[in-house]
């Protein structure tokens, strides 16, 4: 139950966070990142891809080398939201979908392998409060109102505890699971 409540709970906190401080500086932001973005890589390669080629071997290289051409793919839509690059054009109030939906998947993909690993959890959780800070404060400047901001924060935080519902109830992907952690 951790593993579905914590994402959600720390993606409140970085909307909360907005709410009330309404923070103008994102250098401190942008430090969170980086600390969370190094936590979740140090996390990555001394305890998940260890188990990964534990169990199965050296094909699991090109599932790895699929998910960070992947996440690439992803960053190139999102323009490096995740890593605190958005840049907010006062004249263009659209939505970027783009933004909103590659970020999702990302997050639906974050929830896949934390099941059973705690380390990666913190890592996420870690890494979700910033990101829901800069989304948060993106919809509040895209003058969204404030039904359609509480439902899209509502809808990226329930991304990663629904990739992890996918990854332990769907038997396909419980078979695939190392892979996928890749």
């Amino acid at each position: 139950m951790l593993y579905y409540l914590t994402p959600i709970l720390a993606v409140a906190i970085g909307a909360v966070f907005v709410l009330l401080l309404k923070p103008k500086e994102q250098h401190n932001l942008k430090l969170l990142l980086a600390f969370s973005g190094a936590f979740l890589l140090s996390v990555t390669v001394f305890d998940l891809l260890p188990k990964v080629f534990e169990e199965k071997g050296s094909n699991i290289g090109l599932f790895i080398m699929i998910g960070i051409l992947l996440q690439i793919f992803l960053e190139f839509f999102s323009k490096g939201a995740e890593h605190g690059h958005l840049h907010l054009n006062k004249a263009n109030t659209l939505f970027p979908w783009l933004l909103f939906v590659s970020l999702s998947i990302h997050a639906l993909l974050e929830g896949f392998p934390i099941h059973g690993n705690d380390n990666l959890l913190y890592g996420i959780i870690i890494h979700k409060i910033p990101i829901a800070v800069i989304l948060t404060s993106f919809f509040i400047n895209s003058e969204l109102s404030k039904w359609k901001v509480i439902i899209f924060l509502l809808i990226f935080a329930l991304m990663t505890p629904f990739g992890s519902f996918l990854s332990e109830n769907i038997e396909q992907l419980r078979n695939y699971y190392h892979e996928i952690s890749a």
